[in-house]
């Protein structure tokens, strides 16, 4: 079946796929490459870290680049073996085919990609949009879980539309009709917190202009869906976080999980400082040293 591209224009497609391979530079030597035939097409995915480690599989977030929220885990990398797929239907070498974000489709792609690799159970990671995948396949095939971090998590509460309009509306309209360079700044702040990488920003600011942007997240996971989920899972918040404010994110999160939950909120915003990061990294390393057996 047939589906339309998700950039302008080729050269825009060919252009962020060059800021991908940049970012991907950043990163230490020994990044492999695979390409998995999944049933929901072709997905690109990005192999590092111990040869040896237990597997850890990292989703990322949605409207950017898969190794911009990588780059959040890379206190992991020395201990754990990486696989971050781009997710199909963004931007990314994936296939551009978007796939419906409410129902089991995820779940699936993801089993398709466990079988790939040999793997029956391992450890999960998600970023925002991320996140509300690895639910998905927590609500359909909990026992592929063996823990889960999920980084200020789509799938659990609704986009905060007023607090996002609020803060970001006015300076995302502004730039889509101007592609004014303080405008960009705008929105990057809002994001961040004014803490987002000049790369980061760069990537969001093309990929905001000249990119279909995915608006529907994964489907809100209801107490039901998660009966046989016995998982152990960390959720890291933002207490400036213009999509999923860190105070209802908890108000849901907790009668949710339980005791399976270990929370973490942190004052930042969806896209965390350097400081930040590296405080993620030292919770995330000590939940996996409890937990990932």
């Amino acid at each position: 079946m047939e589906h339309s591209s998700i950039y302008e224009h080729p050269h825009i497609k060919d252009y962020i796929l060059q800021q991908y391979e940049d970012y991907v530079d950043l990163f230490p030597s020994g990044v492999e490459r695979d390409y998995v035939q999944t049933r929901f097409g072709r997905t690109h995915v990005l192999k590092l870290g111990k040869k040896d480690g237990k597997p850890l599989f990292i989703f990322h977030g949605a409207n950017c680049l898969n190794p911009m929220t990588l780059s959040w885990f890379e206190g992991l990398f020395p201990e754990y073996k990486i696989y971050a797929p781009d997710t199909v239907g963004h931007p990314g070498f994936s296939s551009e085919r978007r796939i419906d974000p409410e129902d089991n489709s995820f779940a699936l792609w993801t089993l398709d990609l466990l079988h790939h690799y040999g793997l029956d159970t391992c450890a999960f990671a998600g970023v925002s949009y991320g996140g509300g995948i690895l639910l998905r396949l927590a609500a359909f095939y909990p026992e592929k879980i063996n823990c889960a971090i999920l980084v200020v998590p789509a799938g659990i509460i609704p986009f905060s539309k007023w607090w996002t309009m609020k803060k970001m509306l006015l300076p995302f309209t502004l730039y889509q009709l101007n592609d004014s360079t303080k405008q960009v700044e705008a929105v990057a702040d809002a994001m961040s917190a004014g803490k987002m990488k000049a790369i980061d920003r760069d990537i969001i600011a093309t990929i905001f202009q000249h990119v279909t942007l995915e608006h529907d997240l994964p489907k809100l996971t209801e107490k039901q869906e998660l009966h046989h989920y016995r998982a152990p899972t960390m959720i890291i918040a933002g207490m400036q976080d213009v999509f999923f404010p860190e105070e209802k994110l908890f108000e849901t999160a907790a009668p949710l999980f339980g005791d399976l939950l270990e929370w973490r909120a942190y004052n930042m915003g969806h896209f965390p400082s350097r400081e930040h990061i590296d405080r993620m990294n030292k919770d995330m390393a000590a939940f996996l040293l409890r937990h990932y057996r």
